[in-house]
């Protein structure tokens, strides 16, 4: 995982001259000074260490042998903790293979002593320029993620998908080994942890700890940006994780309101988060936020969506105690057969709303369609109109119109014998001829005012035997697939089932 701050290119150039002959120091300094390059220097390796924790340089020059700390040493330490500095070893020509030994572990190049200043001049422009190219690199590849990470959010309602387009977004550009995405939740507006991913190259057995929400929301709304190194990320933990390196974490912030947290974790050593990772997070960040907050607005929708079709669903069955149960049962078999058939998700879910809402025609029928024995032929006639009674109710409300087919044509029969439309064959909708089976089976499997519960075996043989008339044979196949192992799954968990 890189370290390199795309936002450094734009800045002049910083070189650390480090070697222990002043006279040397100063030559190179100047005139690199002079080239337009900001120039620092240190006497030696520990001295370069110090420089380097103070601020970002973009090459150092290091002699090889230097008392106290020596160029190779220097070298290690840079490749563990700053990984977007170029290192260029400067040796005489007795030690040529030793700066070439250094190549190998991640020097840039090497300058052979007694050096000409305009090759040093030349081979400082030539790293520079190389950190540049990586750095537009790096941005482009930035841009392009921050683009397709938008396209995708523009394209999702889904609260799921939001998250882990973020997440992965996250891992894939920011270069953490850990990314955790943290919302409010809107009972209690306390904040929970909603999802985390781990980078595939992180150490093994890494652990998020747990968050301190307080603290972070503290400084967030101080200072908008946490980014810790080493122990002083501890403040921000409840209990926190094991060899954490470093921390930063931002706010997903909408309509000026904190409503979620976006953090990153290092556990590698050595690997500091930078201010520019930090940076491109907050971009990640600016990019979620409305996406989340639709997405919650979203989900919101969809509960009091289903509230309203269960509470609409309770009024019928208030009317009839024999119907009590009746719609959740339909939904059941409906939603389990749809799957059975492959239908994808979004029609799954139209389909079972269909079912909990296939029989609200009957709260325009002012007759006891439920009473012992025969209906008279005025009953049978008004019976026969609650699927019409059921479309007049549902269509002025536009969000439920998709489920108009379930509700309307639930009574149409495959040999075309059925009503209110005479439907044959595929002109029924599919979500109808689905919730057909699923209407008749629990007809046949639950007790009624004329007539005992049929046993399970019973409905089945029936099913069958209509298979091709009153009902779409794939479909009735489909559905005795898909009772069965409701039945078993029923059964392993102790929930009643017809005999």
């Amino acid at each position: 995982m890189s370290n390199t701050d795309p936002g450094r290119s734009a800045e002049i150039p910083q070189v650390l001259v480090v070697d222990d002959e002043k006279v040397i120091r100063e030559i190179l300094a100047d005139f690199l000074s002079m080239e337009g390059f900001r120039v620092a220097t240190a006497a030696d390796g520990v001295a370069a260490l110090e420089r380097l924790d103070e601020a970002p340089f973009d090459m150092v020059i290091s002699d090889l042998k230097m008392p106290n700390m020596g160029g190779l040493e220097l070298l290690e330490n840079i490749q563990a903790n700053h990984e977007n500095v170029l290192t260029v070893i400067m040796t005489g020509f007795g030690t040529v293979e030793t700066a070439i030994e250094a190549m190998k572990k991640g020097a840039y190049d090497y300058i052979l002593k007694p050096f000409k200043v305009e090759e040093v001049v030349h081979i400082v422009h030539r790293g520079i320029e190389k950190q540049r190219l990586v750095s537009e690199n790096i941005r482009l590849k930035e841009i392009i993620s921050l683009h397709e990470l938008s396209e995708h959010l523009q394209a999702t309602l889904s609260l799921g998908d939001v998250i882990d387009s973020l997440l992965t977004t996250t891992i894939n550009n920011v270069r953490c080994d850990m990314a955790v995405l943290s919302l409010q939740d809107e009972l209690t507006e306390q904040f929970v942890e909603r999802g985390q991913m781990v980078h595939p190259d992180a150490p093994p057995g890494i652990d998020a700890g747990r968050l301190d929400f307080d603290a972070i929301l503290r400084e967030l709304d101080e200072h908008r940006v946490i980014l810790a190194q080493g122990p002083s990320t501890a403040g921000y933990f409840v209990r926190a994780p094991k060899d954490l390196v470093a921390f930063t974490c931002i706010p997903l912030v909408a309509r000026q309101r904190i409503i979620g947290m976006l953090a990153g974790y290092s556990f590698t050593a050595g690997v500091r988060l930078t201010e520019g990772q930090r940076k491109l997070l907050s971009l990640l960040g600016s990019r979620a936020a409305a996406a989340v907050e639709n997405a919650l607005l979203y989900r919101n929708l969809q509960l009091t969506f289903r509230q309203t079709i269960q509470g609409l669903a309770r009024a019928l069955e208030a009317m009839d105690k024999y119907t009590a149960g009746h719609s959740d049962r339909v939904t059941v078999y409906a939603r389990i057969t749809a799957e059975e058939l492959g239908e994808p998700p979004e029609r799954v879910e139209l389909i079972t709303q269909a079912g909990m809402l296939h029989d609200i025609g009957k709260l325009g029928c002012h007759a006891n369609l439920n009473k012992p024995g025969k209906l008279t032929k005025e009953e049978y006639e008004i019976f026969r109109s609650h699927p019409s009674f059921g479309k007049d109710i549902v269509d002025p409300i536009s969000f439920l119109r998709p489920i108009i087919p379930g509700v309307h044509l639930h009574h149409e029969r495959w040999d075309g014998q059925g009503y209110p439309l005479g439907l044959v064959g595929d002109a029924i909708p599919m979500m109808a001829r689905i919730l057909a089976v699923a209407d008749t089976y629990d007809a046949m499997t639950s007790n009624r005012a004329y007539r005992r519960a049929l046993e399970h075996a019973v409905a089945v043989t029936e099913l069958n035997r209509c298979a091709g008339t009153q009902f779409d044979p794939a479909v009735v196949i489909a559905f005795l697939s898909a009772i069965e192992k409701h039945r078993a799954d029923c059964r392993m968990q102790g929930v009643p089932i017809p005999d």
